[in-house]
């Protein structure tokens, strides 16, 4: 599929060229029109460099979660129970190591917990996949299912903030720099991998016929297990990185995160159906998304209550411009192919 595209391409003329290339990163003009827009009408949200930092700090989970329902999307699947899988992960490692009176408090070591709260996210991954791939579940059942079971497992362990946690594993996603830092080289890794290997083609081969991904000798079962694995790895990351930044594991960790998730890939150029899309373009989506998130909170004239409406108009605003781009596209496409 890319490499038609590719061909039909070089027989478009340089007009429809350009508009392609514009609609391919159309992240990024959105985002420096938000930028100026959050200048004029909310000035504290970019006021300074320790503002831009806190900005950025912020955005980290939901940059991991998006690189995670990234990989999903481009493989023509997606999913569903990653902010769950933070969640669950996060909460079950808190458990594990707090020290508030409900805690389990069976260890101390940090260290421990990071190979415990990794180990967790891989396997509620790998479940997603084996369920995908072997036994034919349709995605976005399976991962609902996994949505609604770990969250509710993790109120389940506990309504109340998990305290008491190891100072180093907190200081992982409590450092700002760092904590911005491991998401920069997480999307520059994933970039460069989705871009210059073999396992990267795949992903896009698979996102683009997995009948015709399959018949070049991709074992395409094995591919998608391996995707939802490293999904369910970035989102138990994410979950770290919640922990770290507020300081504590909230009851509530996780919640409503995959929403964002969504809008964050789509407006970032990642398709809905696969095979198309750039990492760097759903690393804007995060920025753009953390960037109307910061403004609405730094906003007197938005209240708690209005934000969980506006972010579902983000949503919807992100999926008409997903359907603008896609229609355009086509018929641009269309047009060379004649």
């Amino acid at each position: 599929m890319a490499a038609e595209e590719g061909f039909i391409r070089r027989n478009l003329g340089d007009t429809d060229d350009v508009v392609l290339t514009l609609l391919d990163n159309m992240i990024w003009p959105i985002l420096l029109i938000v930028i100026l827009g959050v200048f004029i009408f909310v000035p504290q949200t970019l006021r300074n460099l320790r503002s831009v930092q806190l900005l950025l700090w912020a955005a980290v989970p939901l940059g991991l979660l998006v690189l995670a329902e990234s990989l999903c999307l481009l493989s023509g699947h997606f999913d569903l129970s990653i902010g769950s899988i933070a969640g669950f992960s996060a909460m079950f490692t808190g458990m594990l190591l707090g020290t508030c009176p409900s805690c389990w408090g069976l260890t101390t070591s940090p260290w421990l917990g990071f190979g415990i709260i990794l180990t967790v996210g891989a396997l509620i991954g790998l479940m997603n996949g084996v369920m995908i791939a072997k036994v034919g579940l349709n995605p976005f059942l399976q991962t609902l299912a996994f949505l609604i079971i770990f969250q509710g497992a993790k109120t389940a362990m506990q309504t109340q903030p998990v305290t008491g946690l190891p100072m180093t594993y907190l200081a992982v996603g409590g450092t700002p720099n760092f904590a911005i830092g491991v998401l920069l080289v997480a999307f520059l890794l994933f970039g460069l991998v989705m871009q210059y290997t073999v396992f990267g083609q795949a992903v896009y081969a698979l996102g683009s016929s997995e009948k015709s991904a399959r018949e070049v000798g991709i074992n395409t079962n094995r591919l998608i297990i391996i995707i939802y694995t490293i999904s369910g790895v970035l989102s138990a990351i994410a979950g770290l990185m919640l922990t770290g930044f507020v300081g504590v594991v909230p009851p509530l960790i996780g919640e409503g995160l995959v929403f964002q998730a969504f809008a964050g890939a789509v407006i970032g150029g990642i398709s809905l159906f696969g095979g198309r899309g750039r990492i760097t373009g759903a690393l804007g989506g995060v920025m753009l998304i953390q960037l109307i998130q910061s403004a609405l909170n730094n906003s007197p004239a938005v209240g708690a209550t209005e934000i969980q409406m506006i972010n579902g108009f983000v949503l919807l605003v992100a999926i008409l411009l997903y359907s603008t781009q896609s229609k355009i596209r086509s018929r641009i496409l269309a047009s060379g192919a004649v």
